[in-house]
């Protein structure tokens, strides 16, 4: 039989389990980041609601986070340099220190007006990457903010675009493929000149009488339970797929992925990875 009034009561025990794994909602850039690079050219507005970094031909700019984090969900909503921005590139990614580090990577690598970006995926763990996805986007990401996502467990790394999954990286250590799981990391991104590379390989160079090159960062939120000093709790830890997040993450691979280096035969000419041989979501 239904109590009067418990629907309400599930409804807040609810929002206050919610917010209590909930480290941090809503963050503000001047006290959640400090610009670390590019002189004037980062930029906090509006009461720390809005970032900005931008590249010209003498610097580009950059910031990071003040806190390290070790498992959580990370989202952030970026609007990318428009126009002409070959030779761009605007990165955000979580990373340790030191040569042994830990690296979780988007990258977004401009492209000439009417080129779609790309969008670089890659995860380094005890200072080796070669894991690199790439896709095109299904919008254009710089006529408005999207969210990018990375959902880090002891599980499995999701990346996310507009909470469209784009993809997986799975725990494989009982195969042998180290896993970043103990290193804290802070939260990055750099806006940089990459001519000799980004675009087409490095064929169509950067255009300086378009800069400077702006890109804009708002809405960045946290949800974690640890940092250095606290223990792992959280509904992220055991966010999967469900059937609909599938069929999107195989859309997207389907139809945007570009570059797998999980089907590289020609550079991996002694055999793939070992992880490559054990799941397609990788």
């Amino acid at each position: 039989m239904a109590v009067p009034g418990n629907g309400f009561s599930v409804f807040f025990l609810v929002v206050l389990m919610w917010s209590s794994w909930m480290v941090a909602s809503a963050g503000n850039f001047y006290q959640d980041f400090d610009i670390t690079w590019g002189d004037q050219r980062a930029k906090i507005f509006r009461g720390g609601q809005l970032l900005s970094l931008s590249l010209d031909r003498t610097s580009g700019s950059g910031f990071r986070s003040k806190r390290e984090y070790l498992f959580g969900r990370i989202d952030m909503q970026l609007k990318l340099v428009a126009g002409n921005s070959a030779g761009t590139v605007t990165a955000y990614y979580l990373s340790s220190q030191g040569p042994t580090h830990d690296e979780i990577d988007f990258e977004f690598l401009g492209n000439v007006t009417g080129q779609p970006y790309i969008v670089h995926t890659n995860v380094f763990t005890q200072g080796k990457g070669n894991r690199e996805q790439q896709f095109y986007l299904w919008f254009d990401p710089t006529r408005n903010f999207h969210t990018y996502s990375i959902v880090w467990s002891p599980r499995q790394i999701i990346f996310m675009v507009d909470n469209t999954p784009i993809r997986v990286f799975k725990n494989a250590e009982s195969i042998g493929v180290p896993f970043p799981k103990s290193q804290p990391m802070k939260i990055f991104s750099s806006l940089w000149n990459a001519d000799d590379w980004a675009t087409r390989g490095g064929l169509v160079k950067t255009d300086w009488t378009k800069a400077p090159f702006t890109a804009y960062y708002r809405n960045f939120n946290v949800q974690t339970s640890r940092t250095i000093s606290s223990s792992p709790s959280g509904a992220w830890q055991g966010q999967e797929l469900d059937a609909n997040s599938r069929r999107r993450l195989r859309w997207v691979q389907k139809n945007f992925m570009i570059y797998n280096y999980c089907t590289d035969l020609k550079r991996f000419p002694q055999g793939l990875p070992p992880e490559c041989r054990r799941s397609r979501h990788f």
